[in-house]
């Protein structure tokens, strides 16, 4: 595994430090400044821009070629950072801990170090991974006129004041795909100058508020309507199995929601968070990859293979297997057979 250690510098210098190890190129346009690599490390682009009060994103768009862990030495002033990763998995070292913690896809994030200490991102190798990251500088944040510190709850406002019964400061909260969204409008919002660091800084306060309300909501116990928890996300893994454990039963969402004790809404987040797909299209995926395997593997007759996917009409099978596919079952099977005698 291969290690970066990144010195306490401003923001501004974080690339600089990065292209030592990853010898890419670095460019500035409109305040966004990015480096670019594209060789033995692997590839990808980190941007950062600064706004004032101590704001700064930091964006990763990766894919390193063998494991990388990024150490991060604090220094006497540890930034609060608001990560969100859109793409892909990070492993996170709070410390001289020796545990790693998984933080996951689509997770609400918040972290805080100690002074003086290291907080290490590890990323897998040849997994694409996509975090957003603000960062903040707690005293120059705390200058701002409408900081709103008053609205943050209690754990919030003590990491503010770098009280260290809260330090170092971890929270793993709910799955949420509403801030997902507004992390994808900066990531493909490609336009330069003063309008762009205006339409991002703006994004960064939306999805900012959007994060520490669902800190708050974590803390209280109070779930937001359009976030999912772990035992939720569990529940729809499980229900993956399920699906396929019955693929010849009817499966609706009624079925699904009473087997999970999920709502339909919970349904539909989590299956869109995991799986990209609503309840309904993956139910059809799963039917589809299921009704391939037995035409590949088996002898059965097409309107068996209808029966064993449970869909009732021969015809509609023949039609979604093709729009999927590129083409028709019989044709599929014929194509098969043709490739086992060669």
């Amino acid at each position: 595994m291969k290690e970066i250690v990144l010195k306490n510098h401003p923001i501004d210098d974080l690339l600089n430090q990065l292209n030592y190890f990853l010898e890419g190129e670095i460019v500035e346009q409109g305040g966004v400044k990015s480096l670019v690599f594209n060789n033995i490390h692997g590839k990808g682009t980190i941007r950062t821009i600064s706004f004032d009060w101590g704001i700064s994103l930091i964006d990763y768009d990766v894919n390193f070629l063998k494991d990388i862990k990024i150490v991060y030495e604090t220094g006497a002033e540890p930034p609060l950072e608001f990560i969100f990763i859109s793409e892909g998995k990070l492993g996170y070292i709070q410390g001289i801990d020796p545990e790693e913690v998984q933080l996951e896809r689509y997770q609400n994030i918040i972290i805080a170090p100690k002074k003086q200490s290291k907080k290490t991102l590890v990323f897998p190798k040849r997994v694409n991974v996509q975090v957003n990251i603000i960062h903040i500088l707690k005293k120059q944040y705390a200058k701002k006129k409408h900081n709103n510190l008053a609205y943050f709850n209690d754990v919030i406002r003590s990491v503010f004041k770098d009280e260290s019964v809260n330090l170092p400061y971890k929270h793993l909260g709910n799955f949420n795909l509403k801030i997902a969204d507004h992390v994808k409008e900066i990531r493909a919002d490609k336009t330069y100058g003063a309008i762009n660091a205006l339409s991002i800084e703006g994004r960064l306060n939306i999805i900012l508020a959007m994060q520490l309300l669902e800190q708050h909501k974590f803390e209280t116990e109070d779930k937001l309507s359009d976030s999912l928890s772990v035992s939720d996300i569990k529940k729809i893994h499980k229900l993956a199995g399920y699906i396929v454990d019955n693929i010849a039963e009817p499966i609706t969402i009624a079925i699904l929601s009473e087997e999970s004790g999920l709502s339909a809404k919970k349904l539909q987040l989590g299956f869109r968070m995991l799986y990209e797909k609503s309840v309904n299209e993956y139910v059809k995926k799963i039917k589809l990859e299921i009704s391939r395997d037995y035409l590949k593997n088996t002898d059965y007759s097409i309107s068996e293979v209808v029966y064993k996917v449970g869909i009732k009409s021969r015809s509609y099978f023949s039609k979604i297997f093709s729009e999927h596919y590129g083409i028709l079952p019989t044709e599929y099977r014929k194509k098969i057979k043709l490739k086992s005698r060669n």
